[in-house]
Order: C-alpha cells, then structure tokens, then sequence
C-alpha cells in the first residue's frame, strides 16, 4: 500500500471552525462537504480511513477527497473551503462598450433605403458589413438594445407622446 502524499493535521481552533461551519447549516453544501472530508482526513482525530472510504461516506469521489488534502497541504484554510472566483468569463462577451455604443448609433441613424424603420435583422447585417464585429446574432443586438431601452421597432422609438397636460 502506498503512504498518503497529503496529510491533514488540523488545530483544535480550525476543527472547531469546520464543526460549525458543518453544524451551521447556512454554508453551501459544497463547503460543508469540504469541510466534513477535512473532519475525516485530519489524523490528530485517530486513525484515518482510506481515501475510498472517505469518499464513500462523503458522497463524493476519491479525487476530490485527494484535492481537498492537497488543497489542503499547499493552500489556507478558506482557500480550500471556498471556490475560486472566475477572472475571465467561460465566453468572452461580442459586444464591448465601443461595439456597443456604435450598433446603438446604428440604430438610431436613419434606415436603409427601402425600409421604414431598422429590423434586427438588418442592424445584424449592416453591423457585419461595416466591420464592427466579425459576426452577432439579432438575439444579442436585441438584448443590447432592450438594456438601453431603445426599441427600434415601435415607430416613435424613445420619444413620449402623452398628454402633459396637467389633469382639472
């Protein structure tokens, strides 16, 4: 049998910390499982089950079990505790604040000849051809025009024609 890589050896102050955080009831549950696999790992408690084990009894596989003590080993406390914030989003966005800005313009230009009034479909191909970006959906040039409430499609496009003529 191989020996452990990772070894826990936790403080009394960090296993009263992992109690409660697992006794709580208001964490995550991710962070009360981490906690709880750190609980069974620690080896000042007694003698430490394998990593199978472990697993089992913590509804999770052995390779979290082997990163929460190698996390553990390499990190601090909260670090293991708690997942790290994203830097970069899974896809980066079409539109920028310049992007932006010019299919708004667009939009609130004139029409194309032959058109009333512009279409998302038309600012898609319009903003494609002038080189803004390389490709965009109409769904994305909608939600872009919808978060700066311009709405090209209604005839009188941000203009209010209510009575304001104070009520008698």
């Amino acid at each position: 049998m191989r020996a452990k890589k990772y070894k826990v050896y936790l403080t009394e102050s960090e296993r009263k910390q992992l109690l409660k955080i697992v006794r709580n009831g208001k964490n995550p549950a991710s962070k009360v499982t981490r906690a709880n696999i750190l609980l069974c790992l620690d080896e000042n408690a007694g003698p430490v089950g394998k990593q199978s084990e472990i697993a089992k009894s913590c509804h999770v596989s052995t390779v979290t079990v082997y990163h929460v003590a190698k996390d553990f080993a390499t990190k601090n406390m909260d670090e293991v505790l708690t997942r790290k914030k994203r830097e970069t989003p899974p896809v980066a966005p079409i539109a920028t604040g310049d992007t932006k800005a010019r299919i708004i313009a667009l939009a609130c230009g004139e029409p194309p000849k032959g058109f009333s009034r512009w279409t998302l479909r038309l600012l898609e191909e319009k903003t494609v051809e002038l080189g803004i970006v390389d490709h965009i959906s109409d769904n994305t040039i909608s939600r872009l025009l919808k978060k700066h409430r311009s709405n090209r499609i209604k005839r009188s496009a941000g203009v209010s024609h209510r009575n304001t003529m104070p009520r008698s």
